[in-house]
């Protein structure tokens, strides 16, 4: 027995429970950071379409260009559920993350996942307020 179990009931043992934690944090962060290889995740919403890319619009507004490629996958998700989609599926403002691959100075979509913009809430009439 060590003295500091001596002094401190349980206090090895604590400290253990402490370091294998810390070591499991480690573990998972790391297999987080592989999960996806060397893929980059670009998400936004789209804000312009060609026949072989699309500009998203990243949350901070910055603008990217990604290629579609012939291998690339498409999926909407509409109430809460994923359907296999096609390209002609794609619309501007439509919410997208895509998977992609760098290719030199681009970026080749492997994945991209979409979900069509909500409409505009209808305009309620204005309400009048009795005069005062």
């Amino acid at each position: 027995m060590h003295k500091l179990d001596f002094a401190m009931p349980g206090g090895g043992a604590i400290m253990k429970l402490r370091f294998l934690a810390i070591l499991a944090s480690f573990g998972l962060m790391a297999a987080g950071a592989f999960a996806h290889g060397d893929k980059k995740h670009v998400n936004g919403v789209i804000e312009k379409i060609s026949a072989d890319s699309v500009i998203v619009k990243s949350p901070d507004s910055k603008s990217v260009e990604v290629k579609l490629v012939a291998s690339t996958v498409y999926t909407l998700r509409v109430n809460m559920a994923d359907k296999p989609a096609k390209p002609s599926d794609l619309a501007v403002g439509d919410h997208v993350v895509i998977h992609a691959t760098p290719k030199g100075d681009t970026l080749e979509a492997a994945e991209v996942k979409f979900s069509h913009a909500a409409p505009a809430a209808a305009t309620s009439p204005a309400v009048n307020k009795p005069k005062s």
